[in-house]
């Protein structure tokens, strides 16, 4: 039995710290810490604060990095501290610290435009500044219920009503026995089909024919233009020729003829020049 009892002269084995884990970080150089022939020996003038610049500081062989910055000592207590509130168990203890409850503050209701503005409308009111002053006398507050998203007491719903999506409804068994699915799948792909090959016969009908514009129609189908006669002084516009040098209208017409036929052998503008060849 004493084998299985506690042996209070063996003493419990110490966990590892940090400390013993991790190195303490490396404190800036000084000048005595610099040895001959070491990385950052300097010639000439030494200061410390050359030492401690890390641009300057060149790294030792065999060490981690310098970071050049002095480390508080070991009274030091890193973290946030609550001074003068924080009294540990004791004030644990002794009371509590109950945070007062601060009164609510009443919200403050929106002003109703549309209501101050009908009844400044009704008394008459034209302006601006006359609306302006009768809103300042006349001041109305939106209600609860015009201006809030949920009502204050909304509707009792009743205790059995089940909230989301209803389940789809069973299949039937004989659906699944006479292969429904297959064939409405396939009518499906026939109707599709028809519907398919039904445009691709109306798009190649419409290949073959140009689309006509406003434009090609104005051109195919053109509005015939009403021509106004040309603007003539009044007193010659009733006046007979005064010469005329043919017989008869017959020879007039004839020598006209004989002229336009004669236009491509002569020279100059009117075709009554000599003749290009003989």
């Amino acid at each position: 039995m004493d084998s299985f009892g506690r042996q209070p002269h063996l003493k419990a084995k110490r966990k590892a710290s940090v400390g013993d884990i991790c190195s303490p970080p490396l404190l800036p150089l000084t000048k005595a810490d610099i040895k001959p022939g070491s990385e950052n020996e300097r010639v000439g003038a030494v200061r410390d604060s050359m030492l401690q610049n890390h641009l300057i500081l060149k790294p030792e062989l065999g060490r981690t990095r310098r970071r050049c910055t002095k480390l508080p000592g070991s009274a030091y207590v890193y973290g946030l501290s609550l001074r003068g509130r924080d009294g540990g168990v004791p004030e644990a203890i002794g009371h509590w610290q109950v945070m007062i409850p601060s009164a609510p503050k009443e919200e403050e209701k929106p002003k109703n435009f549309v209501i101050m503005n009908y009844k400044g409308i009704k008394s008459g009111l034209t302006t601006a500044t006359e609306h302006y002053l009768y809103r300042q006398a006349h001041e109305i507050r939106i209600q609860d219920q015009d201006y809030k998203r949920f009502p204050k007491d909304p509707p009792r719903l009743p205790d059995a009503r089940t909230y989301g999506m209803p389940n789809r409804p069973s299949t039937p068994i004989i659906d699944l026995l006479q292969h429904k699915f297959k064939d409405l799948w396939v009518q499906e792909q026939l109707n599709a089909q028809l519907v398919h090959e039904q445009s691709k016969k109306l798009r190649k009908k419409r290949q073959g024919k140009a689309y006509d514009t406003f434009a090609v129609t104005l051109r195919r189908h053109q509005i015939p233009a009403k021509l106004d006669p040309l603007w003539h002084l009044p007193r010659f516009g009733k006046t007979a020729a005064h010469l005329d040098t043919f017989p008869t209208r017959r020879d007039r017409v004839n020598a006209f003829k004989a002229q336009g036929e004669e236009a491509r052998a002569r020279l100059g503008n009117l075709a009554q020049g000599i003749y290009t060849h003989l």
